[in-house]
């Protein structure tokens, strides 16, 4: 989807977004950034930071010194130092922002980046577009020539340099792979210069793009730059259920999103004892069946009633595990006045019966029987009962069998002439 309220280039990327990259459709661009500093002026006698974020195809971004070129705004399509020739890109971050991506990446601003040579011209625009045409049929060639020669890799994506002297290969492999044999064929076929960078399953997600299980587009390829490791102590902090269907993202790896609260868990627990042991009462032994993390309860339940659960506050239950180390034991879980009332879950009512599988489907209803007059001899007594009517007009009237009245037989004798 395009950016509607600004003038768009080409693929939607405006040429300066008024709504600094937030107009709520993320047409402009893949890893959008608010720039939340661009109504705010420099302090007196401080010059704009000299260094811009460039995007190029899909998540790809670099930072480039803007040197003798001046007032890039978010969207220009510059032209950029590459090895060998130059590449074409778009501006997607400017100012102040990208001193504090720097510094959040652990970068100084010191550092020997490559210059902006200008901005894009109308001949560098069309070349780049006939670079860009030609991505797809690449790809296509590459992969089948990667299956003549039986290597055991996938080549998910092509891009082309700005000038059309490059192409970027990019592809998966669970092993090494010696594409030596590959380069040449493709250099040959192509005729340009080859690189291939090999990347991962989440690398691979976050380029092509998709919908997530919650609905909405994954967070690799619109935010989320940083890959962090996730193990499935996440889910178990979390309390969820280690099922690899429902963990596993579209790239077949756990959810980056499982770390997103996982540090409010962890503190959440630190009030909660190190161990689950059974606590022994006077009442008999209690295990632990379930946690809430964030109310601060434990339910136990005694073992001869295990469907019996019993709220007991996190103290609550040191203090007994304390006790029972004394070879002390209280007289139950909770006592009269430690009772933890549990708000009790509404029963689910079926109010319109969708929880039916066969509500849709067409009932055979049975059809009612009409209702015939009563019997002949009921019906000769109605009639004769009345004054003037005798017993054959009364039988005249009795009930008559349904459907059309058969035609007259020809007698032998009668035949028409």
């Amino acid at each position: 989807m395009a950016c509607s309220s600004c003038s768009s280039g080409r693929g939607g990327l405006p040429a300066g977004c008024k709504n600094n990259g937030a107009c709520g459709v993320d047409g402009c661009a893949k890893l959008p950034v608010f720039d939340w500093l661009a109504n705010m002026a420099l302090p007196a006698g401080a010059e704009p930071f000299d260094i811009v974020e460039v995007r190029f195809k899909n998540s790809r971004k670099e930072f480039f010194r803007i040197g003798d070129v001046k007032g890039l705004v978010v969207g220009d399509a510059v032209a950029v130092d590459a090895s060998p020739g130059h590449d074409l890109g778009m501006v997607s971050m400017t100012g102040e922002l990208v001193r504090l991506q720097l510094k959040k990446l652990g970068l100084k601003a010191d550092t020997s980046f490559k210059n902006v040579y200008r901005k894009a011209r109308e001949a560098d625009i069309q070349k780049w577009e006939e670079a860009i045409a030609r991505e797809t049929t690449t790809m296509m060639r590459a992969r089948a020539i990667a299956l003549e020669l039986k290597l055991s890799m996938k080549i998910s994506d092509v891009e082309y340099q700005g000038d059309g002297n490059k192409a970027i290969f990019y592809y998966t492999a669970e092993d090494r792979v010696d594409f030596r044999e590959l380069i040449r064929h493709l250099a040959e076929e192509f005729k340009v210069r080859i690189e291939m960078k090999q990347i991962g399953v989440r690398q691979e997600s976050a380029r092509l793009g998709g919908i997530g299980s919650c609905g909405r587009e994954l967070c690799c390829s619109t935010w989320l730059r940083d890959f962090r490791s996730v193990n499935t102590g996440a889910a178990r902090y979390q309390q969820l259920s280690l099922n690899p269907l429902k963990l596993a993202g579209q790239c077949g790896k756990l959810k980056c999103c499982l770390n997103y609260e996982l540090d409010a868990y962890v503190d959440a627990l630190k009030e909660f004892p190190e161990s689950t042991p059974k606590l022994e009462t006077r009442k008999g032994i209690a295990f632990h069946q379930k946690s809430d993390i964030f109310k601060g309860l434990m339910f136990y339940s005694y073992a001869d009633d295990p469907g019996n659960f019993i709220a007991v506050s996190t103290d609550r239950v040191k203090y007994i595990m304390n006790l029972n180390l004394k070879g002390e034991k209280p007289e139950a879980l909770v006592s009269e006045k430690e009772v933890v009332k549990v708000d009790k879950q509404p029963d689910y009512e079926n109010v319109v019966g969708q929880d039916s599988l066969t509500r849709f489907d067409n009932l055979k209803r049975k059809k009612k029987k009409k209702k015939h007059p009563g019997s002949a001899g009921e019906v000769i007594k109605q009639v004769a009962s009345e004054p003037g009517k005798s017993d054959t007009q009364a039988f005249n009237r009795g009930p008559r069998p349904q459907g059309r009245r058969p035609k007259p037989r020809n007698k032998p004798g009668n035949q028409p002439s």
